[in-house]
C-alpha cells in the first residue's frame, strides 16, 4: 500500500503523535509519503525525529508559478468533467464572505499541486490530520485527482466553527474519518449524515508503552510536571493558582512547564508576580527523548486544561507510571479513570485541583496504585501498534469497499469481517 500523509504543518513539536503514527505504519509495511501545506520553522526541529521528517517531507508552499500551471493544465486536460466537479465542490464549501472566498481559491490552488504530485507518485490513497484547512485541501485534491481520502477528526477548536469548516461535507465525502475518542465521534455525528456514522471509526492517538521505563514511587512527591501549549486555554493560569496553595505547606514543590506557545510571556509573568519563580521552571519545547526523561523524574503530571480531545501527552506520563490529575473535560474520561489512574476535576475549579495534587503528594502508595493502572490503560487501549493496525485495517477495508467495527478489532482478520458494505454506499468517486 502507497498511501500520502497531509497536515498544513509537519513535523511540529506538538503534534508527535502524527510522527508516531507514520513511522509505526511504515513499520508494519506501508509506504507513506507525507506532504505538507506549509514548512515547518526551525523552532519545532526539537530533535532528529523531526529533522527526518522534515527532510522527507513535500511542502506545497511557497508555490512555484509554473509548476502551478503545469499541474491545473494537466488536471484539467486528463478529465475536464471532473475538474469542474472539483471546482463546483470548491465553490459550495467555501466559507461565507469574500475573504472566505479568496481563501478558498488558494486551498484550489494548493489542492490541485497535491493532486497532481500524488497522481505522479501513483499514491493510492491520502489520509488528513485535523479537519479545517488542510482537510478542505485534502478534499478538493482528491476531487480533482480522482482518490479517496480521509481524514482524522479530532477537536476541540474544530467543534466551535463546525458550519465555517464544513464538518459535515467533509465527512461525507471521505471514505472513512478516524475519531480519536467516542466524544469527538458523538460531536462529528451531529454534522454528518446517518448514512456515514458507519464509517466513522475509533483510533487512538497512542504512545509506545515500551518507551516508558516505570516510575517507583517512594515517599512524599514534590515534582509536579506539565507538557504541553503554552496558551490559557489549557487552564495554566488555574495550575499557577493552585500551586501558590500548595506552597504554603511544601514550600519546595516544583512545578517543570514543558512547551511553548502565544501566552508563555503573560504566564512568567504571572508565575513571577505570584511568588513562584522559584518555584515553576519553563523550559520551553523539548524533543520527545528529553519529554520522556521529564516524565521519568515527576511525581505527578497535572493538566488543567479547558478544551482538549485526548491529550497525548496524558498517554505518556501514564505509560511511565505516573499518576495524572487533569480535567474532566471532552474524551479525557476515556483515557483517565477517576480513581483508578488518576483524578479528573471540574475544569476552572483550583480547589479541587489542589485537593487531588495534594492527596497524591502525600501518598506514595496511592501514585503506585494509580501510576500501574494507568500503565495498563495505556498498554490495552492507547498502544501506538494497535492503533495503527486498527488504521491499516479500515483503510484496507474501506479501500476494498468494505466497512469493519466502529472499533475494529487488531486480531480479527479482515476477511471474517462479516460487516461488509454494499457498493452502492460508496461516493461516486470512490466507485
Amino acid at each position: 500500500m502507497h498511501i500520502a500523509y497531509l497536515t498544513g504543518e509537519y513535523p511540529r513539536a506538538t503534534d508527535t503523535f502524527i510522527q508516531r503514527e507514520v513511522f509505526t505504519l511504515r513499520q508494519q509495511g506501508i509506504k507513506v509519503q507525507t506532504f505538507s501545506i506549509r514548512k515547518t520553522g526551525d523552532e519545532h526541529i526539537v530533535g532528529p525525529e523531526q529533522a527526518a521528517e522534515r527532510d522527507r517531507t513535500f511542502y506545497i508552499l511557497p508555490i512555484q508559478p509554473i509548476a502551478l500551471l503545469l499541474a491545473h493544465l494537466n488536471l484539467l486536460a486528463s478529465s475536464p468533467a471532473r475538474y469542474f466537479q472539483a471546482l463546483k465542490l470548491a465553490w459550495s464549501t467555501r466559507q461565507v464572505g469574500l475573504k472566505g472566498t479568496l481563501y478558498q481559491i488558494f486551498y484550489f490552488l494548493e489542492a490541485g499541486m497535491l493532486a497532481r504530485q500524488i497522481q505522479q507518485q501513483q499514491i493510492q490513497h491520502l489520509h488528513n490530520h485535523f479537519a479545517d484547512s488542510s482537510c478542505t485541501v485534502a478534499m478538493l485534491a482528491a476531487a480533482l485527482g480522482g482518490f479517496s481520502f480521509s481524514f482524522t477528526l479530532h477537536g476541540p477548536s474544530i467543534f466551535f466553527e463546525p458550519y465555517r469548516w464544513q464538518i459535515g461535507e467533509k465527512i461525507n465525502e471521505a471514505l472513512f474519518v478516524c475519531c480519536i475518542s467516542h466524544f469527538c465521534r458523538s460531536q462529528g455525528m451531529i454534522f454528518a449524515p446517518s448514512t456515514k456514522w458507519d464509517r466513522m471509526h475509533i483510533i487512538h492517538c497512542g504512545v509506545d508503552p515500551t518507551l516508558f521505563k516505570r516510575v517507583e514511587h517512594q515517599g512524599a512527591g514534590k515534582h509536579l510536571l506539565y507538557v504541553g501549549r503554552l496558551a490559557v486555554v489549557k487552564g495554566l493560569p488555574i495550575l499557577l493558582e493552585s500551586l501558590v496553595t500548595l506552597k504554603r505547606s511544601q514550600d519546595d514543590i516544583t512545578l517543570t512547564v514543558v512547551g511553548d506557545g502565544p501566552d508563555r510571556v503573560q504566564l512568567e509573568a504571572q508565575a513571577a508576580q505570584l511568588g513562584l519563580s522559584e518555584n515553576v521552571k519553563f523550559v520551553g519545547y523539548q524533543s520527545q527523548t528529553q519529554v520522556r526523561s521529564f516524565i521519568q523524574q515527576t511525581d505527578i503530571f497535572v493538566m488543567s486544561s479547558f478544551a482538549e480531545g485526548v491529550p497525548v501527552v496524558l498517554m505518556e506520563a501514564m505509560a511511565a507510571g505516573v499518576p495524572v490529575v487533569s480535567t474532566q473535560i471532552a474524551g479525557i474520561s476515556e483515557l483517565v479513570e477517576d480513581g483508578i489512574s488518576g483524578f479528573l476535576v471540574p475544569p476552572g475549579d483550583a480547589i479541587a485541583l489542589t485537593d487531588g495534587i495534594e492527596k497524591l503528594l502525600a501518598n506514595s502508595e496511592l501514585r503506585g496504585r494509580l501510576g500501574a493502572a494507568g500503565r495498563a490503560k495505556v498498554e490495552a487501549e492507547f498502544n501506538i501498534n494497535h492503533e495503527a493496525a486498527r488504521l491499516h485495517r479500515v483503510m484496507t477495508s474501506a479501500l476494498q469497499g468494505k466497512v469493519v467495527a466502529i472499533r475494529p478489532s487488531v486480531a480479527e482478520d479482515m476477511s471474517e469481517d462479516g460487516a461488509e458494505a454494499d457498493l452502492s454506499r460508496l461516493s461516486p468517486a470512490v466507485k
